[in-house]
């Protein structure tokens, strides 16, 4: 099997939380390739997360939408992109719930440029064999569904089954996808994680939101009664897992990477609130501002991911346990975001 070496790479969605920690390992673990890193700047994505690259003379930043058939276009053949790695999505399901329109046209005709301009740049004007050129679709768990107590993991050939107007617009974007590779050789793979967590995240995101409750030690908010159960993966093992898959998968395959464990929501909640009951205690448990509210609408019940694949085609598996990665992040946000 050949291998792809990536020369330049499009990196879609960098300025977010996955995508920057991608940048980051790129750059520190790979010393050649140059990186273009197009990034429309919505709530999700700051400049913030770029600093400190490790060489950023490798790093071109670009302000401007995947949906930009243009922009995209100009891109590949300015830069001779010949590896695109496409993060940029709409990702916060209570979002899309509310207002979903931005995660169609991100997700799917977003996606569909990306699709259409690499094809007609790597296949029809410059013929390049499949070795030679990738696009890599990331992915997640939640195309899949949601699994009941007793279900077993998803694998990679579980059914889709999208329950919410974000899962439902990235499986879309990963039909799509798959139509490409399997109707014009567009040499695509594919990768779904189950929940990241770790430095710089949104904001809006679940371990964020009760980590800065704890910081301002005010009600943290819990869905229901905290029984939904998610599988969570440290970030840049997801990074390290997606590198894998461009530099050694046939185009084609797809890929589950997990953490390998699922609390519930609560557990984590409680996990987090010992945590600073160490780090900064306050008198009382911090477990005492747990507050349940009103679950959202079609909350899937749990995810689990079986990341077996992984680890024996790629040789690649979790190197942070929850409870570090938790601390980690934690103390990350002691740092940065409290005077």
């Amino acid at each position: 099997m050949k291998i792809h070496t990536p020369k330049n790479i499009l990196v879609t969605g960098g300025a977010g939380f996955i995508g920057s920690h991608f940048i980051h390992f790129w750059l520190q673990t790979h010393p050649g390739p140059r990186v273009v890193n197009l990034d429309k700047l919505t709530y999700s994505g700051s400049l913030d997360r770029l600093r400190n690259l490790p060489d950023p003379s490798r790093h071109h930043f670009v302000h401007g939408d995947i949906g930009d058939a243009d922009l995209v276009d100009h891109l590949l053949r300015t830069h001779e992109i010949d590896t695109l790695v496409h993060f940029a999505a709409e990702t916060h399901v209570d979002r899309s719930i509310h207002g979903p329109a931005p995660f169609i046209q991100s997700n799917i005709v977003g996606t569909f440029t990306l699709l259409e301009a690499t094809r007609r740049f790597w296949l029809e004007e410059n013929h390049l064999s499949s070795d030679a050129c990738r696009y890599h679709q990331v992915s997640t768990d939640e195309v899949f569904g949601a699994l009941g107590e007793g279900d077993p993991p998803f694998t990679e050939t579980t059914p889709y089954h999208p329950n919410s107007p974000y899962s439902a617009s990235k499986a879309s974007g990963d039909h799509l996808a798959w139509a490409y590779h399997h109707t014009h050789g567009l040499p695509v793979t594919f990768s779904h994680c189950s929940n990241n967590y770790g430095p710089a995240q949104q904001s809006q995101a679940f371990i964020p939101t009760v980590i800065r409750a704890c910081i301002d030690r005010k009600p943290i908010p819990v869905y229901g009664n905290g029984g939904n159960r998610r599988d969570w993966l440290f970030v840049t093992d997801h990074c390290r897992g997606i590198d894998r898959v461009i530099h050694a998968s046939q185009p084609g395959e797809r890929y589950n990477f997990g953490g390998g464990d699922d609390p519930t929501n609560l557990e984590i909640t409680r996990q987090l609130c010992a945590i600073f009951d160490e780090y900064r205690p306050i008198g009382h448990p911090h477990a005492d501002l747990i507050t349940f509210v009103t679950d959202r609408p079609g909350h899937d019940w749990r995810y689990a991911i079986d990341d077996s694949k992984a680890r024996a085609a790629l040789d690649w598996r979790p190197s942070v346990d929850l409870t570090t990665g938790l601390r980690r992040t934690v103390a990350w946000h002691l740092e940065n975001l409290t005077p």
